[in-house]
């Protein structure tokens, strides 16, 4: 990204349906900026760099509230995902 500043970065963290939903928003919340501060720590200039948590919103498989699912179920579905943008 320091190579190239027409690229913007979005993460997006997500977590798995256990626990509270306000909860997991708040900590998918807290991971988005914690990638958002690494990133920029390196070097990147904070307007490149854009971070949102969804907490529970965006599941991967079936493993919603009040669906038994494994542990190995649950963890497709905490994640953090990054994806570039073309800046104008």
């Amino acid at each position: 990204m320091k190579s190239n500043p027409k690229l913007k970065l979005i993460i997006a963290s997500h977590t798995d349906s256990k626990g509270d939903d306000t909860y997991n928003m708040k900590l998918s919340e807290k991971r988005a900026q914690a990638a958002v501060k690494y990133i920029i720590a390196k070097g990147v200039s904070p307007v490149l760099v854009s971070g949102k948590g969804f907490g529970e919103m965006r599941l991967l498989n079936k493993c919603k509230n009040g669906v038994a699912c494994s542990e190995e179920e649950h963890s497709v579905n905490r994640r953090t995902e990054f994806r570039f943008v073309k800046v104008p």
